[in-house]
């Protein structure tokens, strides 16, 4: 199986190009395809910004129209799949998925495609292994992990940096929205090579691993 995952930002794209691997066979293959946002699907599906903005879910419908004539150009012998993993952030899940179902329903050919939520945000796959928190950051503030509820919305990203960043969460935002990104980007470089997939608290974690493994060939069969 060949996996094509579209994210909505670089800190995205470095956990999951550490962990998928850890989910598949030997005779898999995957690329992590990083977006600069993540937008919402258009009402008309027809994207309402330049393709070069690169905004995921605004260019979905798009993408997905592609990777139907993509894979269908493979044959069988080449079975592909695209995975969209999106932050939930504030929204309903159930009325998400229905947009991005829709967005795939409206393809002809229709591709083979899942949709993963980090709910509430991409940090909650990093707080579902708190052993792996404390490995990145052995100084991180135990108390506050202790407290962590998994897929709890409780600003997810927020507790983090309480937990492990100088003077927590109102220090790095008073910084501004850029050292934000840059500070998820270095927990999205830290904490991942001491996870263990296996073993990760978060349903929304174990829900994308789980459709991974699902697709993938036997981790460790032959070539």
């Amino acid at each position: 199986m060949h996996f094509e995952i579209l994210v909505e930002d670089r800190s995205g794209q470095k956990l999951l190009d550490e962990i998928v691997p850890k989910m598949i066979g030997a005779k898999d293959s995957f690329e992590v395809k990083p977006y600069r946002g993540i937008g919402r699907v258009p009402k008309d599906l027809k994207p309402a910004t330049d393709p070069r903005k690169r905004i995921l879910l605004d260019q979905l419908p798009r993408l997905l129209r592609g990777y139907g004539k993509t894979f269908a150009g493979y044959g069988p012998g080449y079975p592909a799949t695209v995975i969209v993993v999106c932050d939930l952030d504030d929204r309903c899940l159930k009325a998400f998925r229905t947009d991005l179902v829709n967005a795939l329903d409206a393809c002809a050919p229709r591709p083979r495609a899942r949709f993963c939520f980090a709910i509430e945000e991409g940090e909650a796959w990093l707080l579902g292994d708190l052993p792996a928190v404390r490995k990145a950051y052995p100084r991180a503030r135990a108390a506050i992990l202790d407290a962590y509820e998994n897929d709890s919305i409780c600003g997810t990203w927020e507790v983090l940096a309480d937990a492990v960043y100088p003077g927590g969460a109102s220090a790095l935002s008073s910084e501004g929205r850029q050292a934000v990104g840059m500070e998820k980007s270095r927990w999205a470089e830290d904490i991942p090579p001491h996870m263990e997939i296996g073993s990760n608290k978060s349903p929304s974690f174990r829900y994308f691993r789980e459709t991974v493994r699902s697709l993938a060939s036997p981790v460790g069969g032959p070539d």
